[in-house]
């Protein structure tokens, strides 16, 4: 058999492979992902519906992370991906970002390492990712599997570990400094008593990001949207989490603080 044969049968297995995991994600919400696996354990994680998410949280993650998440057609749009590939061979500053459906998949297949072939890989992934599934359920898995602190992952272990309640509890300014935590999660640190620390000896990045995020960032790019129910809207929500409160005791809601954050909360008072 020719090399090149082999390459080619190689490239359409791993592509149906990688295509039948994505789908295996519209139901599907593995308790662990590459990240928290290279971590390593403990890790504080609890998974938490859409429905029991605040409208902030998601309105600010929309804003902050990815405006066009459920307007754009794929994954990314090609101008701006061909600019960061151009930036990136020329050891220039990314001018725009990876967009959520790469940030999912660079956090559930893949490793931090910012080189060309992870690059390449979280692209096509998140191609699938994008063809695949719904915009609300991409957001949904990426806010179950984005990093918030060291060993931290999801927003129902954020939401109780910084502010000791619900998800569904969320105001919007607790909303927008959780989302200003995602650039640099392994520095963040949480207050004795609850909240995030940002006093004046914190790191830099983390004190000037979240405080940027909370109080400049989120709220302008909210206001360009048209608010928070516009953003949420761009991905087919318009009811409230509020609205979903009979379904609090379902184990999805997190409506408790889960054991893996009272297990974090013990160990970092000890």
């Amino acid at each position: 058999m020719k090399v090149a044969d082999w390459f080619l049968k190689l490239v359409v297995a791993l592509v149906i492979i990688t295509e039948a995991a994505a789908v295996s994600f519209i139901w599907l919400t593995p308790p662990r992902t590459s990240y928290m696996l290279q971590e390593g354990e403990p890790v504080a994680y609890q998974f938490v519906s859409i429905d029991h998410m605040s409208r902030y949280v998601l309105a600010a993650t929309i804003a902050h992370e990815d405006q066009q998440l459920g307007t754009r057609e794929g994954a990314f749009d090609l101008d701006d991906f061909n600019a960061r590939v151009m930036a990136f061979l020329e050891g220039g500053k990314d001018p725009s970002g990876s967009t959520i459906p790469q940030q999912l998949a660079k956090n559930i297949y893949l490793w931090p390492d910012q080189n060309a072939f992870r690059k390449a890989l979280e692209a096509g992934l998140a191609a699938e990712f994008s063809l695949t599934l719904s915009p609300r359920r991409i957001l949904e898995l990426y806010l179950n599997y984005a990093q918030f602190g060291p060993n931290l992952y999801g927003i129902c272990a954020a939401t109780w570990y910084y502010f000791g309640h619900a998800p569904f509890e969320m105001t919007p300014y607790e909303a927008a400094q959780l989302i200003g935590v995602l650039p640099f999660p392994n520095r963040v640190r949480r207050l004795k008593d609850g909240g995030i620390y940002l006093n004046r000896e914190v790191d830099s990045l983390v004190w000037k990001n979240v405080k940027e995020a909370a109080n400049v960032r989120i709220p302008g790019q909210l206001e360009g949207l048209g608010g928070w129910e516009a953003a949420v809207g761009t991905i087919g929500i318009t009811d409230q989490a509020a609205d979903h409160r009979a379904k609090r005791n379902n184990p999805d809601a997190c409506s408790t603080m889960p054991e893996s954050v009272r297990v974090t909360l013990a160990s970092a008072t000890q």
